[in-house]
Parts: structure tokens; sequence; C-alpha cells
């Protein structure tokens, strides 16, 4: 009857709601990353020397006292919190896409990893989802494992970001953080590190499947100096979430962006995703579509101190054969045509 008509309605009406207010959660938890990763670090600076300024001077003081005792822990596996990676934000910021995490092969705890992850993306969203969130399962996926995703030794220089980045088990992209995680911290880890770094993210648009690997060697050096298995990562869906204006060789631009990389590590983009309040305009926001992040089989490394060029071009080359591999094997269950080829530069 009329009763039953109502309640129907209202319980739309409810459904509704909920749907609109999980959505726009979603949209927060997406913000405050991005925003995290463009001027969370400067923010915290600024912060810091204003209160220094202040009476509250002493607080300041006090943190970069920690600051100078704890320099070293970044590069010492960092402080990793398992309640911040299990953070509810980070299952909204999840659907947002939504993100997914594909596991195809077992990791032994007995053995420590090395995971190539591509491309990089603009902001490399689906590696910091899976690996420095638990919003994926990756710990249920793959248990036993302590994932630690790599990125700019600079941002550990910079205060309260730098704890917040080890939160999440984060750590520095460079030789000393990398040695001790191998060496010192027993078996069951894997670093992730974001192989062809900022060239690559140079080139990413959307409809582009290009990663930047031939001449990136190091980590496969680095396998080999630990005895670390390689196993190659690749996200499809991570050049589709937003547009960039991609800069010709030889151009002004490419080349303001190449010195950046050289001197400070990273290359300035100029992209756009959607408005805050409309996927009609241009923002901050990603695109809300899908990342699928599929973790490929391990390649089984030897332990060598001292590798040759010789012996660190044969892993390299198994490496690169393998992610071909598992691209061409998934690339048409997440909507690519068989006709796409990875290209590899």
């Amino acid at each position: 009857g009329t009763g039953s008509s109502i309640l129907s309605a209202l319980q739309d009406l409810f459904w509704l709601s909920k749907s609109k207010v999980e959505k726009q959660l979603q949209i927060i938890s997406v913000l405050q990353w991005v925003l995290t990763f463009l001027i969370m670090g400067i923010a915290c600076t600024l912060i810091l020397m204003y209160i220094l300024c202040t009476d509250c001077w002493a607080i300041a003081a006090l943190y970069l006292a920690w600051l100078v005792f704890d320099w070293n822990t970044p590069k010492k596996g960092g402080r990793r919190s398992q309640w911040v990676r299990n953070w509810a934000i980070w299952r909204y910021f999840r659907d947002y896409f939504p993100i997914r995490l594909v596991k195809t092969h077992n990791l032994l705890t007995t053995r420590n990893y090395i995971f190539g992850y591509h491309p990089h993306g603009i902001m490399g969203l689906g590696a910091f989802c899976n690996f420095s969130t638990e919003a994926t399962g990756v710990s249920q996926k793959f248990p036993g494992i302590r994932p630690y995703l790599a990125t700019l030794a600079g941002n550990f220089r910079i205060p309260i970001l730098r704890d917040y980045l080890m939160s999440g088990g984060i750590c520095p992209v460079n030789r000393d953080s990398i040695d001790y995680i191998l060496s010192k911290n027993g078996s069951g880890n894997a670093i992730i590190i974001v192989v062809g770094g900022a060239a690559e993210s140079l080139n990413c648009t959307p409809g582009k499947n290009s990663v930047t690997l031939k001449n990136r060697k190091g980590f496969v050096k680095l396998a080999l100096r630990h005895g670390a298995d390689l196993v190659p990562v690749y996200s499809f869906g991570e050049n589709e979430v937003y547009q960039q204006v991609i800069f010709e060789e030889g151009s002004w631009g490419r080349w303001v962006q190449k010195k950046f990389q050289k001197h400070i590590g990273f290359a300035p983009c100029i992209f756009h995703g959607r408005g805050l309040f409309s996927s009609n305009t241009w923002g901050l926001l990603p695109y809300s579509k899908p990342i699928t992040t599929v973790v490929g089989e391990p390649i089984t490394i030897p332990k060598i101190d001292n590798p040759s060029q010789k012996e660190v071009d044969f892993y390299h080359s198994m490496y690169v054969d393998s992610l071909i591999k598992l691209f061409d094997k998934y690339k048409s269950k997440f909507g690519l045509p068989e006709t796409e080829v990875l290209e590899v530069n």
C-alpha cells in the first residue's frame, strides 16, 4: 500500500545518500594524498619555521633535536606503522579508481626481492596504494613479505613528511637503504623500485604503454650483489589517470624538465586531471580510471659479490623478457587489444 511505497522511497533515498557520501569520502581521500605529494614537504618546512618564531618555539626546537637524533632511521628500514597502513582512508582511496593487486605466483619468505614497478605514471598511484597501504591486501596476498616502496632520498630530509612516509613503509631509493634492508633485515623483504623514475614520467600519457628500462641496470646489479630475486610488476591503467603536456625532444620544455631531473631528481610535469566538483572540468584530482597492478613471476638471482657487466646484462635481459611476457599475458584481460605492444626504451 501507500506505507510500503513511502518506505521504499525512503530506502532508495537513504541508499543514494550513502552512495554520495562514500563518493565524497573517496574524493577527499585522493585529494589529501595528491596535496601530500605536491605540497606537504614545503608546507611542513614553512610551518616549522613559523613555529620557531612564535612563543611555541620550544616545540619546534624539540622536534629538530629529535630529527638530528633520528636522521639515519630511513636508511635502516624506517619506522613503519601497521595502524597507518590500515587507515580506512586508504580503502576509500582504493575504491575511487578502483585499484586492484593481482598475484600470479607465491613468494618464499626465505628470500628477499626487488620488485621492478612499471610504469611510473605521474604520481605512482598504484605503487603507493598497493605497497604502502593494506588497502588491496598485500600482506594477505603475500604473507610474510614486508614491502618497502622506494622513493627519492630527498623526501626524507624534509621534517614531518619523512615520518609520514616511513609510517607507510616507504624508504629512500639509495644504495645505503637498499643494502641495509637486503643484508641486515633478515629475509622476506621486498623493495619496490619504480625503475623508470622521473625520465619515464615525462612520457606517460593515456593510451601509451612504454617503459624506460633499456639502460636502467642498477637494480639488477643490486639484486645480484644480495642474491635478491627480481619480480616484474606492471600496472595497467597507471598512465590513464592524468593528461600530460608532452614536450618533444629538443624543445625548451623538455630541456627544462631534464635539467630538473638531473640536478634535483624529479622532473616537473604539466598535467591535469578532473576538477573537485565536476569530472568535466580540469583540476588536480586524477580521473577515476581502474588501475590493476599485476605482480609477475620471480626470477631467481644468484648472489655475486662483484657481478661483471656481462652477468648484469644477462639478468637484465631476462628481466626485460619476463616483463614483456607479463604484459602480453594480461593486456587483453585489462582492456588492451591483443595487438598492443609494450614499448621498451
